[in-house]
């Protein structure tokens, strides 16, 4: 991701807080061990103001994320989820990329955190493409030599800051080698997904994308793309990715909160179609585009809206959150 501009607050354990103020100690147990969870959320500019895009869906996430390492996150979803939006009104905020964090603060160097309290961060910060020019373009990847993390060491579903190092090694790799990004292969051979995203095949007009037995991260923004695809008559397929699946696609594409929809118009050298997006990856991303800036009602239920001052923009929904599910 590219740099981003700091601004002016941080919601941090129950406070808004000066940018410059949110620190966290060296001892820090999740500094030492990766003993932390995340999530990855953009708010958008819609004709109502700035909204969240499947912002329940995503603090779901996190708790679940918590759960899988013992990690009590001392906050509900309802109220991690105003945080999330008084944080986008404070900083005045758009068009933003949002990174909900907790982890196990400091108090010992034992690898067993149960001394350690958990603290909770949510940051915004006004951000561009993940990859410049490759939503537009495409992108350029290779078959990574790093494997994907697999179920027998580490639940790979769980969005762990610790996990990231496997993406980490995959995309320093891919980058040393020229390209803009990696696929991992998983213990089977099959592909999984790239170093943040999950991928897509296009293939006789069938959308195809593997599931969480592939040791995958299951994307939200994977599961709007299949009710998309859906929802435009695109055949859907759900099943394991082999190489040769890549090798004879019609069309690729990753998808994931930071990148998008973002095509892949090459890998490893061999160029896909006539070298730019596919016309399914083309639709699918006008139809998602279109859904997080607000001007698809069908799709309204995936927004929370930030502006304070219009109630018919029905920030929340009556539980507290906006509707959605991972």
């Amino acid at each position: 991701m590219p740099p981003f501009n700091t601004t002016d607050f941080i919601w941090m354990n129950g406070e808004m807080v000066p940018w410059q103020d949110a620190q966290v100690h060296v001892t820090a147990h999740g500094l030492h061990y990766g003993t932390g969870v995340f999530e990855g959320m953009r708010s958008y500019e819609t004709p109502d103001g700035p909204a969240i895009f499947r912002l329940d869906a995503h603090m779901r996430r996190l708790h679940a994320s918590a759960r899988g390492y013992e990690m009590p996150i001392p906050y509900s979803v309802e109220a991690l989820s105003e945080a999330a939006l008084e944080v986008v009104r404070r900083n005045g905020l758009e068009n933003s990329y949002l990174r909900p964090i907790a982890f196990f603060d400091t108090r010992s160097f034992a690898v067993w955190p149960r001394e350690c309290p958990v603290s909770v961060a949510i940051i915004a910060v006004r951000i561009g493409a993940y990859i410049t020019g490759g939503p537009e373009k495409g992108v350029r990847i290779t078959l990574s030599s790093v494997r994907r993390i697999d179920a027998s060491t580490l639940p790979p579903y769980v969005k762990a800051a610790g996990h990231y190092t496997n993406s980490v090694r995959a995309v320093q790799e891919a980058q040393r080698r020229g390209f803009d990004d990696a696929v991992l292969l998983n213990s089977r051979g099959d592909a999984a997904e790239g170093s943040g995203a999950n991928l897509f095949v296009v293939r006789d007009g069938t959308l195809i994308t593997n599931d969480v037995d592939a040791s995958i991260v299951v994307g939200i923004t994977r599961d709007s793309v299949l009710r998309i695809a859906r929802d435009l008559g695109v055949p859907v397929q759900v099943r394991p990715i082999s190489v040769g699946d890549l090798e004879v696609a019609d069309e690729l594409f990753f998808a994931g909160t930071a990148v998008e929809i973002t095509p892949i118009t090459e890998l490893d050298g061999r160029v896909l179609g006539d070298g730019t997006p596919g016309a399914i990856t083309r639709r699918l991303q006008q139809t998602f585009m279109n859904a997080v800036h607000g001007r698809l009602p069908q799709y309204r239920e995936w927004l929370a809206y930030a502006r304070s001052d219009d109630s018919s923009s029905a920030r929340l929904p009556a539980s507290g959150v906006a509707v959605g599910s991972v």
